[in-house]
């Protein structure tokens, strides 16, 4: 990553954007001399993200850091998912691709600022993209990554500030502008194949992109590219402990547990429904070793181990392209089309005969003649159903086209654009169980418990038909801008931008669980559409040498939201040739999603295990003890309000010689009419001390705890609606240091720097509460529940020397406290774990995640100009994910896959070509 400085070599290679704008990095360069004029002409068609106004000193008041093409290259990482979530600035809220059993499954997120994956705008060349077809969470909107094709890619910049007045809606955090390649000439190819040493996670993958013509001597250029890339599954079974099983016993934590979590695949527990009664298992122990307590006996099953995934299989390709025309000298027209899709599949374990929503079944028996009731009573039975599998799969495409004209009209430069985004995501479920189908199975005994083989495909099939949705999203725009120079002030030129844009959007995701039909299984539904139109001016104003001003505002409408205005003002003061400082102050808004005011409702599942003093009522049961999965019930809100943010900004950039370059940036984001789903920390206090619920919140409680019924039920689902009460506030620096050396025998050296440390993350609460999460596995209820870690960055370290160049880079995590303010009288209320013993102690007892990095190596060697080899080593030195058995994103193998991924995939090997022509 590059701090945003312009090579002027590159800047004749600008388009200027449609609504909102980019700029393009390389090495680092301040002068003091003024650029010659025929530069400086040049230099006047460059605008930089977060302005729209061209200028030639492209350090704007706003912090902006730069991706180039070469530099992705160099990092080894092989998608764009990759490539963005490695950026400092993401933290809490942000979606892995490992993250295979969310509600926005097959996807990934940014989440700049820990301001979660609606608060970050994702543009492709400065236009708007349509949102991944499912919420997160049922709620939040987000851009999938994804989506974007990485082949044609020719720099990622990252806004760091809000940026509402120029792009509207969702710009709180910041903007990521994925720019394209503008034009390109010849041929390129690439051919890449890697293994985890480890095992599972092969993947191979092939670029190709291919172009010609000269704007300037044919006045037209064109260019098309390809890629494909499949990675194979990594199974919890392949690695070691503790990522390969639920058993955590042997450190003290949980165990396997009691029959609902001991039974699993074809090993069932059952007991008469009389008082008294102990468990026995089902049919002989075929899964490991009968477990005998005071409840009864068992067979030993873990199911992390046999069915968790820790990587899903993808597979994923695409096509884009480009025609570009010079229609005259001072115009040029451009279209652009691409098409991605994405597949992800995602297996599961077997599911349960138990489960609280959306039909209770704990307490469920066999009537004295089923088959497999061995009683003159009725059984009650604990089952999983081994022998039908389970899972999802995931299809998501996502395709864009784009017309473009730009010009010249007298003294003003234009732009408009029309740009059409449509994406459809096929999800399949399988293996869930029909409630009536159950009813049905249990009663009449066609399906044989004690037996499981001896059942048919057709018995399987009834019981878990399986169901298929389609859900699409999309995005249609108008972009017009225009810009131009007004009058000369003591620093320059005075600049002034114009722009409007008018968008069409719309989603439509019907639920997965129709009728409350499958056990176990959410049910998200939204549907919308609405209008929005914009408008926005810029005044960029030098007001001295040293002083520059800008000044944005941008009006929107929204047809189901209202009106919404917001304002920017910065400067940069540059007392000296090498130092200058930079301040922003703005307001930001974020238009409710469809899935908050539309026709929507959600039920989602967090892993919850109840307080040490309620365990204590029941004696430590099985019942108490053991994680299970808390329903969380929303309904949207027609009258929601939107969200409105007020940030700052200030920062110093140092440039004291030509090969340094350094920045300080302090940001101070404040959010205010937050929309949240209801407090559930408060519901679940108020539950377990008997007092009743604020209006419009309910908590169901579970069928009686079957060893100790006359103890208070734990709770089964939490049930509100989505409503604007709390207050956030985060502040943090951003650093950015980069060097350049040059030695003898053509050695060239770069080092660079980004890291990202938050000073304050805290929820204020519609009561007043203050609730602090930075440095905490808090927000829990929040996506994967990774947390919000205080400290993030990486170091790059690049040699050049000739044909070789070799680069390591080492990404750095902080460790957290395995706490969360939102997780009711767990977390910060008292101090407890978000796991806990048996006993009711913290597990581990630290009560800490530790911090996690790890090194990648890459390099290339130039065979001549056509050949390059390619080889990389990611997470060289093998180091494993800090234990974290809170998480629940990771198939239950107690690590982070947001922030840890690579601990488990382990050392991987890559070998790769590059031809090009």
């Amino acid at each position: 990553m590059k701090r945003n400085k312009l090579a002027l070599t590159l800047a004749g290679l600008m388009l200027a954007p449609a609504s909102a704008v980019f700029a393009q990095s390389t090495a680092p360069a301040q002068t003091s001399n003024p650029p010659p004029q025929d530069q400086a002409k040049q230099l006047q068609t460059i605008t930089v993200t977060g302005s729209a106004i061209p200028r030639i000193d492209v350090e704007t008041p706003s912090p902006v850091t730069v991706i180039t093409a070469t530099q992705i290259s160099r990092s080894g990482l092989t998608t764009l998912s990759d490539v963005v979530r490695s950026i400092s600035a993401d933290n809490s809220g942000s979606i892995p691709n490992a993250f295979a059993n969310g509600f926005a499954a097959g996807s990934s997120g940014v989440a700049l600022r820990g301001l979660t994956v609606n608060s970050t705008l994702v543009l492709v060349d400065g236009h708007r993209l349509a949102s991944y077809p499912v919420a997160d969470d049922g709620e939040r909107s987000f851009v999938d990554l994804n989506s974007i094709p990485l082949a044609a890619v020719e720099r990622i910049e990252v806004l760091k500030d809000g940026a509402s007045s120029l792009y509207g809606a969702d710009a709180i955090a910041g903007v990521v502008n994925i720019i394209m390649r503008p034009s390109f000439k010849g041929v390129m190819g690439t051919v890449d194949l890697g293994t985890s040493q480890h095992g599972g996670g092969f993947t191979r993958k092939a670029t190709l992109l291919a172009g010609g013509g000269d704007l300037d001597k044919d006045r037209y250029n064109a260019y098309m590219s390809v890629q494909y890339q499949k990675d194979n599954s990594i199974r919890t079974s392949q690695r070691g402990f503790p990522f390969n099983t639920g058993d955590l016993s042997s450190l003290g934590g949980p165990g396997l547990g009691g029959p609902a979590a001991r039974n699993g695949g074809p090993n069932g527990a059952i007991r008469p429904n009389t008082p008294g009664s102990l468990w026995q298992p089902l049919m002989p122990c075929t899964t490991g070793p009968q477990i005998t307590d005071d409840t009864g006996s068992y067979c030993r099953f873990d199911g992390v181990n046999k069915f968790g995934t820790l990587q899903p299989a993808m597979e994923q390709g695409g096509v884009s392209g480009r025609f570009t025309v010079k229609l005259n000298d001072t115009t040029k027209a451009y279209m652009d089309a691409s098409f991605m899709e994405a597949k992800t599949w995602a297996p599961g374990g077997p599911r349960p005969i138990q489960t609280s929503t959306p039909n209770n079944t704990n307490n469920i028996t066999l009537p004295v003649g089923n088959p497999s009731n061995p009683f003159a009573v009725p059984a009650r039975i604990s089952y999983n159903f081994g022998d039908i599998p389970s899972g999802f799969n995931y299809n998501n495409h996502a395709a864009r086209i784009i017309g473009d004209v730009s010009g010249q009209v007298a003294d003003w430069n234009y732009e408009a654009a029309l740009v059409l985004n449509h994406s459809w995501l096929n999800t399949t479920q399988y293996g869930f169980i029909s409630y009536t189908a159950l009813l049905d199975a249990v009663a009449k005994g066609s399906y044989n418990f004690a037996n499981p083989g001896s059942n048919s495909s057709a018995v399987r099939s009834a019981l878990a038909p399986g169901y298929s949705k389609t859900s699409t999203s999309d995005m249609d725009t108008l972009d017009l801008s225009a810009s131009r120079t007004l009058w000369d002030m003591a620093g320059g030129p005075m600049g002034i931008a114009l722009g409007a844009q008018f968008r069409h959007e719309a989603q439509n995701d019907p639920t997965l669980n129709p009728n409350f039909e499958f056990q176990g299984l959410g049910n998200a539904q939204t549907k919308g559409s609405r209008e929005v139109s914009g408008a926005y001016v810029e005044f960029d104003m030098p007001l001295l040498q040293q002083l520059e001003v800008d000044a944005s505002g941008r009006f929107d409408h929204y047809t189901d939201a209202g009106n919404n205005f917001s304002p920017k003002v910065g400067f940069k003061y540059k007392p000296f040739d090498w130092v200058a400082l930079r301040g922003t102050y703005s307001k930001g808004f974020r238009a409710p999603a469809f899935a908050e005011n539309g026709s929507s409702s959600t039920q989602g599942f967090v892993t919850y295990t109840p307080p040490p003093a309620f365990q204590a009522l029941h004696n430590g049961s099985p019942y108490v003890t053991i994680p299970y999965a808390l329903s969380e019930f929303t309904t949207a809100n027609k009258n929601i309000k939107p969200e409105k943010s007020k940030s700052f900004t200030f920062g110093v950039v140092f440039q004291p010689t030509s090969w340094l370059n350094a920045s300080f940036d302090y940001y101070n984001i404040k959010k205010s009419n937050l929309i949240v789903q209801a407090d559930t920390a408060a519901a679940l206090a108020n539950y377990y001390a008997g007092l009743p619920q604020p209006p419009g919140v309910t908590v169901t409680p579970d069928l009686p705890d079957p060893d100790h019924p006359n103890a208070q039920p734990r709770p089964s689902e939490l049930i509100g609606s989505y409503l604007n009460a709390q207050q956030l506030k985060t502040t943090g620096m951003d650093v950015d240091l980069q060097a350049h050396f040059d030695f003898n025998n053509n050695i060239h050296y770069i080092t660079e720097l980004t890291g990202t440390q938050i000073f304050q993350w805290s929820l204020t609460l519609a009561d007043g509460t203050k609730q602090s999460y930075v440095g905490t596995q808090g927000p829990y209820n929040l996506s994967s529940g990774a947390g919000t870690p205080r400290s993030r960055g990486s170091w790059a370290n690049t040699l050049e020397y000739g044909p070789l160049t070799v680069t390591g880079t080492l990404y750095y995590t902080s460790g957290y406290r395995e706490i969360a303010a939102d997780v009711g009288v767990n977390g910060l209320f008292d101090g407890d774990c978000l796991t806990t013993t048996p006993a009711g102690t913290n597990f581990p007892a630290s009560c800490k995640v530790g911090a996690f990095y790890d090194f990648d190596l890459t390099g290339s060697y130039m065979i001549n100009d056509n050949f390059t080899v390619t080889a990389s080593v990611m997470n060289l030195f093998d180091r494993k994910a800090p234990f974290d058995p809170a998480n629940y994103a990771g198939a239950g193998a107690n690590y982070n896959p947001t922030w840890s991924q690579a601990g488990v995939v382990g050392r991987f090997y890559n070998l790769g070509v590059k031809v090009k022509f």
